[in-house]
Protein backbone atom coordinates (compact mmCIF):
# COMPACT_ATOMS: atom_id res chain seq x y z
CA UNK A 1 0.00 0.00 0.00
CA UNK A 2 1.60 3.43 -0.77
CA UNK A 3 2.38 5.79 1.93
CA UNK A 4 0.13 9.05 1.76
CA UNK A 5 3.03 10.53 3.20
CA UNK A 6 5.51 8.96 1.31
CA UNK A 7 4.12 10.55 -1.88
CA UNK A 8 2.98 14.04 -0.58
CA UNK A 9 4.62 17.43 -2.61
CA UNK A 10 6.27 19.02 -0.05
CA UNK A 11 6.26 22.45 -1.72
CA UNK A 12 8.88 25.08 -0.71
CA UNK A 13 9.45 26.80 2.52
CA UNK A 14 7.07 29.90 0.75
CA UNK A 15 4.35 27.25 0.81
CA UNK A 16 4.89 26.94 4.61
CA UNK A 17 2.09 28.68 7.14
CA UNK A 18 4.16 32.07 8.13
CA UNK A 19 4.85 30.58 11.92
CA UNK A 20 6.26 27.70 10.82
CA UNK A 21 8.81 29.63 8.62
CA UNK A 22 10.55 30.10 11.83
CA UNK A 23 13.55 28.76 11.18
CA UNK A 24 15.08 29.47 14.91
CA UNK A 25 13.32 28.09 17.65
CA UNK A 26 14.33 29.60 21.13
CA UNK A 27 14.72 27.55 24.39
CA UNK A 28 12.27 28.55 27.07
CA UNK A 29 12.45 27.72 31.32
CA UNK A 30 11.04 24.18 31.82
CA UNK A 31 6.75 24.02 32.06
CA UNK A 32 5.35 21.86 34.10
CA UNK A 33 6.27 19.24 32.01
CA UNK A 34 9.35 19.64 32.07
CA UNK A 35 9.57 20.65 28.34
CA UNK A 36 11.79 23.40 27.01
CA UNK A 37 11.48 23.33 23.65
CA UNK A 38 9.96 21.19 20.65
CA UNK A 39 8.63 21.09 17.18
CA UNK A 40 5.99 18.97 15.73
CA UNK A 41 5.13 18.51 11.57
CA UNK A 42 2.16 21.07 12.91
CA UNK A 43 4.24 24.02 13.86
CA UNK A 44 7.45 23.17 11.66
CA UNK A 45 5.23 22.33 8.28
CA UNK A 46 6.89 19.74 7.38
CA UNK A 47 6.00 16.03 7.74
CA UNK A 48 7.89 13.27 9.02
CA UNK A 49 10.12 14.87 12.04
CA UNK A 50 9.07 15.29 15.70
CA UNK A 51 11.31 16.41 18.76
CA UNK A 52 10.84 17.36 22.43
CA UNK A 53 13.60 18.08 25.17
CA UNK A 54 12.86 17.97 28.96
CA UNK A 55 14.47 19.16 31.70
CA UNK A 56 13.19 17.06 34.23
CA UNK A 57 14.09 16.46 37.99
CA UNK A 58 13.49 13.62 40.13
CA UNK A 59 10.82 11.55 40.26
CA UNK A 60 9.03 13.59 36.78
CA UNK A 61 7.36 11.65 34.87
CA UNK A 62 7.16 11.31 30.67
CA UNK A 63 4.48 9.39 29.20
CA UNK A 64 3.22 8.61 25.54
CA UNK A 65 0.63 6.08 24.44
CA UNK A 66 0.99 3.86 21.53
CA UNK A 67 0.22 4.83 18.25
CA UNK A 68 1.98 4.59 14.86
CA UNK A 69 4.89 6.88 15.40
CA UNK A 70 8.21 5.58 15.73
CA UNK A 71 10.58 7.06 18.76
CA UNK A 72 14.01 7.60 20.06
CA UNK A 73 14.58 8.31 23.85
CA UNK A 74 18.38 10.06 24.60
CA UNK A 75 19.50 10.64 27.50
CA UNK A 76 21.46 13.70 27.18
CA UNK A 77 22.72 14.29 30.80
CA UNK A 78 21.80 12.93 34.09
CA UNK A 79 20.08 9.47 34.76
CA UNK A 80 16.48 8.09 33.93
CA UNK A 81 14.04 4.62 33.72
CA UNK A 82 12.98 3.93 30.53
CA UNK A 83 9.85 1.10 29.24
CA UNK A 84 8.76 0.74 25.96
CA UNK A 85 4.82 -1.66 25.91
CA UNK A 86 6.21 -4.68 28.20
CA UNK A 87 10.14 -4.21 28.24
CA UNK A 88 12.18 -2.26 31.03
CA UNK A 89 15.47 -1.29 29.74
CA UNK A 90 15.61 0.31 33.36
CA UNK A 91 18.11 3.32 34.50
CA UNK A 92 20.03 4.90 31.73
CA UNK A 93 22.50 7.51 31.59
CA UNK A 94 26.00 8.41 30.19
CA UNK A 95 27.13 12.03 31.95
CA UNK A 96 26.20 14.47 33.86
CA UNK A 97 26.85 17.29 30.36
CA UNK A 98 26.65 16.71 26.60
CA UNK A 99 30.35 17.86 27.00
CA UNK A 100 31.35 15.02 29.63
CA UNK A 101 32.47 12.32 26.60
CA UNK A 102 31.00 9.22 25.45
CA UNK A 103 27.60 9.16 23.69
CA UNK A 104 24.67 8.93 25.41
CA UNK A 105 22.52 5.50 25.57
CA UNK A 106 19.21 5.66 23.31
CA UNK A 107 16.03 3.53 23.31
CA UNK A 108 14.63 2.82 19.95
CA UNK A 109 10.88 2.26 20.15
CA UNK A 110 8.88 0.59 17.49
CA UNK A 111 5.40 2.24 16.40
CA UNK A 112 2.37 0.44 18.74
CA UNK A 113 4.28 0.90 21.94
CA UNK A 114 3.54 3.13 24.72
CA UNK A 115 6.78 4.68 26.77
CA UNK A 116 6.98 6.13 29.94
CA UNK A 117 10.52 7.93 31.19
CA UNK A 118 11.22 8.85 34.88
CA UNK A 119 14.31 10.88 35.86
CA UNK A 120 16.15 9.16 38.24
CA UNK A 121 18.76 12.58 38.49
CA UNK A 122 17.83 15.79 37.16
CA UNK A 123 17.75 15.04 33.86
CA UNK A 124 17.95 16.32 29.97
CA UNK A 125 16.01 13.60 27.91
CA UNK A 126 15.07 14.15 24.01
CA UNK A 127 12.18 12.17 22.53
CA UNK A 128 12.43 12.09 18.38
CA UNK A 129 9.56 10.37 16.58
CA UNK A 130 8.42 9.99 13.01
CA UNK A 131 5.75 7.74 11.38
CA UNK A 132 6.59 4.29 11.26
CA UNK A 133 8.39 2.97 8.22
CA UNK A 134 8.85 -0.50 7.07
CA UNK A 135 11.24 -1.78 9.66
CA UNK A 136 10.03 -2.14 13.38
CA UNK A 137 12.45 -2.60 15.75
CA UNK A 138 12.53 -2.20 19.71
CA UNK A 139 16.19 -1.90 21.25
CA UNK A 140 18.81 -0.07 23.86
CA UNK A 141 21.61 1.12 21.86
CA UNK A 142 24.70 1.43 24.32
CA UNK A 143 26.99 4.31 24.33
CA UNK A 144 29.94 1.32 23.68
CA UNK A 145 27.89 0.95 20.37
CA UNK A 146 28.17 3.89 19.15
CA UNK A 147 30.60 4.66 16.32
CA UNK A 148 32.52 8.06 17.72
CA UNK A 149 33.89 9.34 14.50
CA UNK A 150 36.82 12.40 13.99
CA UNK A 151 35.86 14.29 10.70
CA UNK A 152 37.71 16.93 8.95
CA UNK A 153 41.17 19.18 9.32
CA UNK A 154 41.91 22.01 10.62
CA UNK A 155 38.76 24.69 11.13
CA UNK A 156 36.82 21.57 10.06
CA UNK A 157 37.66 19.53 12.41
CA UNK A 158 34.88 17.85 14.42
CA UNK A 159 33.91 14.74 16.66
CA UNK A 160 30.44 12.89 15.65
CA UNK A 161 28.50 10.37 17.59
CA UNK A 162 26.64 7.65 15.21
CA UNK A 163 23.67 7.64 17.56
CA UNK A 164 21.04 6.07 15.70
CA UNK A 165 23.04 6.07 11.49
CA UNK A 166 21.51 4.90 8.17
CA UNK A 167 23.15 1.84 8.67
CA UNK A 168 21.42 1.14 12.56
CA UNK A 169 18.45 -1.04 11.87
CA UNK A 170 15.33 1.55 12.11
CA UNK A 171 12.18 2.74 10.15
CA UNK A 172 12.61 6.35 9.58
CA UNK A 173 14.56 8.35 12.18
CA UNK A 174 18.69 8.90 11.76
CA UNK A 175 20.12 10.47 14.85
CA UNK A 176 23.59 12.23 15.00
CA UNK A 177 25.27 14.24 17.52
CA UNK A 178 28.36 17.00 16.75
CA UNK A 179 30.88 18.60 18.76
CA UNK A 180 32.29 21.57 17.23
CA UNK A 181 35.05 23.47 18.38
CA UNK A 182 35.26 27.29 19.01
CA UNK A 183 36.18 28.87 15.83
CA UNK A 184 35.55 25.47 13.88
CA UNK A 185 32.84 25.18 11.38
CA UNK A 186 30.56 22.35 11.25
CA UNK A 187 28.04 20.48 8.89
CA UNK A 188 30.54 21.79 6.07
CA UNK A 189 31.39 22.29 3.42
CA UNK A 190 27.57 23.29 2.88
CA UNK A 191 25.19 20.41 1.75
CA UNK A 192 21.61 19.58 1.04
CA UNK A 193 19.17 16.47 1.05
CA UNK A 194 15.89 18.13 0.16
CA UNK A 195 15.27 16.14 -2.98
CA UNK A 196 14.57 12.93 -3.19
CA UNK A 197 16.97 11.15 -6.23
CA UNK A 198 18.04 8.26 -5.06
CA UNK A 199 21.31 7.42 -4.69
CA UNK A 200 22.20 10.57 -5.00
CA UNK A 201 20.14 13.06 -3.14
CA UNK A 202 17.82 11.91 -0.30
CA UNK A 203 14.91 13.76 0.97
CA UNK A 204 15.29 14.63 4.59
CA UNK A 205 14.20 16.74 7.17
CA UNK A 206 16.37 17.83 9.50
CA UNK A 207 16.74 20.04 13.07
CA UNK A 208 19.88 20.81 15.14
CA UNK A 209 19.41 20.67 18.83
CA UNK A 210 22.13 23.46 20.41
CA UNK A 211 24.41 23.17 23.65
CA UNK A 212 27.14 25.15 24.18
CA UNK A 213 29.79 24.79 26.90
CA UNK A 214 29.35 28.55 28.56
CA UNK A 215 25.60 27.70 28.30
CA UNK A 216 24.94 31.71 29.56
CA UNK A 217 26.49 33.89 26.72
CA UNK A 218 27.92 31.16 23.76
CA UNK A 219 26.16 30.87 20.45
CA UNK A 220 26.68 30.02 16.86
CA UNK A 221 25.99 31.39 13.40
CA UNK A 222 23.58 28.64 11.03
CA UNK A 223 23.03 29.47 7.36
CA UNK A 224 20.27 28.04 5.68
CA UNK A 225 19.74 28.77 1.99
CA UNK A 226 18.34 27.15 -1.21
CA UNK A 227 20.62 27.68 -4.70
CA UNK A 228 18.03 30.69 -5.77
CA UNK A 229 18.21 32.56 -2.53
CA UNK A 230 14.91 32.31 -2.44
CA UNK A 231 15.07 31.17 1.16
CA UNK A 232 18.37 32.59 2.70
CA UNK A 233 18.35 32.92 6.76
CA UNK A 234 21.19 33.65 9.11
CA UNK A 235 20.49 32.57 12.87
CA UNK A 236 22.46 32.42 16.04
CA UNK A 237 21.31 30.01 17.84
CA UNK A 238 22.15 29.68 21.82
CA UNK A 239 21.76 27.48 24.25
CA UNK A 240 18.83 24.79 24.06
CA UNK A 241 18.05 26.76 20.84
CA UNK A 242 16.77 24.52 17.77
CA UNK A 243 17.38 25.25 14.31
CA UNK A 244 15.45 23.49 11.54
CA UNK A 245 16.63 22.90 7.90
CA UNK A 246 13.63 22.10 6.00
CA UNK A 247 15.14 22.57 2.62
CA UNK A 248 18.60 23.87 1.02
CA UNK A 249 22.21 23.91 2.21
CA UNK A 250 22.97 24.62 6.14
CA UNK A 251 26.37 25.22 7.15
CA UNK A 252 27.50 26.32 11.28
CA UNK A 253 30.29 28.14 12.09
CA UNK A 254 31.08 28.52 16.09
CA UNK A 255 32.88 31.25 17.40
CA UNK A 256 35.99 31.31 19.12
CA UNK A 257 36.57 30.45 22.62
CA UNK A 258 32.52 28.76 22.60
CA UNK A 259 32.71 24.99 22.06
CA UNK A 260 29.43 23.87 20.61
CA UNK A 261 27.48 20.56 20.97
CA UNK A 262 24.30 19.81 18.58
CA UNK A 263 21.88 16.86 18.09
CA UNK A 264 20.95 16.21 14.65
CA UNK A 265 17.79 13.91 14.60
CA UNK A 266 16.52 14.03 10.29
CA UNK A 267 13.69 12.00 8.82
CA UNK A 268 11.83 11.63 5.56
CA UNK A 269 10.20 9.25 3.29
CA UNK A 270 13.18 6.72 2.69
CA UNK A 271 15.68 6.02 5.22
CA UNK A 272 19.26 7.29 3.61
CA UNK A 273 21.91 9.88 3.96
CA UNK A 274 22.70 10.96 0.44
CA UNK A 275 23.39 14.71 0.41
CA UNK A 276 24.23 17.27 -2.10
CA UNK A 277 27.05 19.78 -1.85
CA UNK A 278 26.90 23.37 -2.73
CA UNK A 279 28.74 23.07 -5.88
CA UNK A 280 30.19 26.59 -4.84
CA UNK A 281 32.18 24.87 -1.89
CA UNK A 282 32.62 21.65 -2.64
CA UNK A 283 36.04 22.06 -3.37
CA UNK A 284 36.77 21.99 0.57
CA UNK A 285 35.34 18.86 1.07
CA UNK A 286 38.06 16.83 3.45
CA UNK A 287 36.27 13.97 4.74
CA UNK A 288 34.45 10.60 3.29
CA UNK A 289 30.74 9.92 4.79
CA UNK A 290 31.63 6.33 3.00
CA UNK A 291 34.44 5.72 5.05
CA UNK A 292 34.50 7.46 8.58
CA UNK A 293 37.54 7.72 10.85
CA UNK A 294 37.29 6.43 14.15
CA UNK A 295 38.10 9.08 16.77
CA UNK A 296 41.49 8.29 18.80
CA UNK A 297 40.89 9.73 21.99
CA UNK A 298 37.69 10.27 24.11
CA UNK A 299 35.90 13.55 23.25
CA UNK A 300 36.83 16.00 25.76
Amino acid sequence: MTDPVATRDPGTYHDRPAAARQLLRRAAAPGPDGLVCGIDPDSAGWDWTTFHVYRLVPGQRISRAADGQERLVLVLEGYAAISAGERDFGTQGSRRSVFDGPPPPVVLVAPGLAIEIVADTDALVGVAAAPGGHVRRTALITPDEILVETRGEGNTRRTIHHVLPPSAEAGRLIAFEAYTPGGNWSSYPPHKHDTENPPIEARLEELYYYKFAKPAQAFAFARVYTADRSLDEALTPMDGDIVLVPEGYHPVGVPAGYDCYYLNIMAGPNRAWHFTLDPDHAWLMNWSPAAPMVAEEPVE
